[in-house]
């Protein structure tokens, strides 16, 4: 279990969505990764604070798509991260950054290459953040042959469901990226109307 800032409630580490089971007419909730060929996407952040859901509401737009992964969404909580991470061989983590950018401003970081900055992730406060998971797997050589990071910058953390309208776009441009970038299809449905909600169903007793 982990709590996020601004968050006294304690919620689940992670959820494991099978959307290879989506392709096929049933939807499969587990609480474990399983070993797999197929790339393992982590969604991470709290659907109760606004842009803090982006990680999860990009999570979300790839299940919509269909998108033949492994699609977890994660608290970010690092010690976790690692053990969700360690049977995959490629990873893609969503998140959301607070670094005082224009909000909506997206962050690749190809995590294998490049050493992740101790602050990216300034919003979260877990005693292991997600910057300091990816260095100590590097340090023990436990990291993924592909581990990438998409940061997405936010612009409120308040209780809420909806994204702002920057980081709402921001969210269906990462999906279109990761589909393109993971499985060559730059397609992706988009929702009509205003900013998606990110997870209400999942906050109405947690706020």
């Amino acid at each position: 279990m982990a709590v996020r800032t601004g968050d006294s409630k304690l919620r689940s580490v992670y959820l494991v969505f099978d959307t290879l089971s989506e392709t096929r007419g049933a939807s499969v909730v587990s609480t474990r990764a399983d070993q797999s060929g197929f790339p393992l996407i982590i969604g991470v952040g709290n659907a109760c604070r606004s842009d803090d859901g982006v990680g999860i509401a990009v999570a979300r737009r790839l299940r919509d798509a269909k998108a033949p992964a492994r699609i977890i969404d994660a608290s970010g909580e690092g010690a976790a991260l690692m053990e969700l991470w360690r049977p995959y061989s490629q990873v893609t983590l969503v998140d959301a950054v607070r670094s005082g950018g224009r909000p909506g401003r997206i962050v690749r970081i190809d995590a294998t290459r490049q050493r992740v900055p101790s602050d990216f992730f300034h919003y979260s406060t877990h005693a292991f953040s997600v910057a300091e998971a990816v260095e100590m797997a590097r340090a023990l050589d436990v990291l993924p042959a592909r581990l990438v990071i998409y940061g997405i910058e936010g612009a409120d953390f308040s209780p809420g469901f909806r994204l702002t309208p920057a980081v709402n776009r921001a969210a269906d441009e990462v999906a279109r990226r990761l589909l393109d970038e993971l499985f060559g299809d730059g397609a992706i449905g988009r929702e009509s109307g205003d900013q998606r909600r990110t997870g209400e169903s999942q906050c109405t007793n947690s706020l």
